[in-house]
């Protein structure tokens, strides 16, 4: 009990940090701005240490199979951090922040080529906006997307050393997928398999998506200008973060299926040889 309450609380401390991230990193942040990130702080610090703490499943999916959220935090915490050096290094420049700012410049014109997602986001902007201005997004578009893009191959890779989730001991659907009941809609496997596929081909399609919708929604709202440090750190971040999570969260939904499908295989397999005469 100790030891998951501990666990908790230094998750939630974790949480709290990485909102805080880019707040503590750019220079004059105003006071509204802090006290409204020290607010939702302390709720996401406070609604991750409840459900890491709970023995009850809660909202987090794969709490007990690490290190599926450990990777995702990593990713995310990377992404929020590279992000907000780059755009402190507009104003306050030193040696690092010029190194990751050339670093993403170079990845956002090797990914930016024609129907590309990074292209996408970089057509979304309005026409008169300046090219330095221009050239901050598609380098952030740039390191966001490359992020996401290494922790998926990264997520293959662990999966595939370690045998997740079968080698982290019983894996309890109840607890890693709360939002998914067995007992209902047909066969688990089935139902599995489906939800796998979808989250998989919307994590593909979302880079695409979400450029072409706020360059729709612009011709009858005001356009998106990413103009503000805090907006453009968070906009990039969830452009290139929730597709990559999409995608994690399909290729282990499909292991899942594999591993109940086989499991269902050997279970037949034994019953037919005890059914077999001697």
């Amino acid at each position: 009990m100790i030891s998951q309450l501990t666990g908790a609380l230094v998750r939630a401390v974790l949480v709290m940090v990485l909102i805080a991230t880019p707040s503590l990193l750019l220079p004059a942040v105003s006071s509204d701005t802090t006290q409204i990130v020290a607010l939702v702080a302390l709720f996401a610090a406070a609604l991750t240490f409840f459900e890491y703490a709970s023995t009850y499943p809660g909202l987090v999916e794969f709490r007990d199979a690490p290190p599926f959220n450990r990777m995702r935090f990593l990713s995310l915490f990377a992404t929020v951090l590279l992000l907000s050096t780059i755009v402190r290094g507009q104003s306050e420049p030193t040696t690092l922040t010029s190194f990751i700012e050339v670093l993403g410049t170079k990845l956002g014109a090797v990914i930016d080529v024609p129907y590309s997602p990074v292209r996408l986001v970089v057509l979304m902007l309005p026409e008169d906006m300046s090219l330095q201005h221009l050239i901050l997004v598609r380098t952030a578009a740039g390191i966001s997307y490359m992020i996401s893009l290494l922790t998926l191959v990264v997520f293959v890779i662990a999966m595939r050393m370690i045998g997740w989730p079968s080698r982290m001991g019983s894996f309890n659907v109840w607890i890693n997928l709360p939002t998914f009941d067995p007992t209902t809609g047909g066969d688990v496997v089935e139902r599995l398999q489906r939800d796998a596929l979808f989250n998989i081909a919307l994590g593909f399609l979302l880079p695409f998506l979400i450029p072409a919708a706020v360059k729709l929604a612009s011709l009858a709202f005001e356009p998106v200008t990413l103009e503000s440090p805090q907006t453009l750190i968070w906009t990039m971040t969830a452009w290139a973060f929730l597709p990559a999570s999409l995608f994690m969260r399909g290729i282990a939904m499909g292991r899942i299926a594999g591993m109940i499908a086989e499991k269902r295989r050997l279970s037949n397999r034994s019953v037919e040889a005890e059914l077999l005469p001697a």
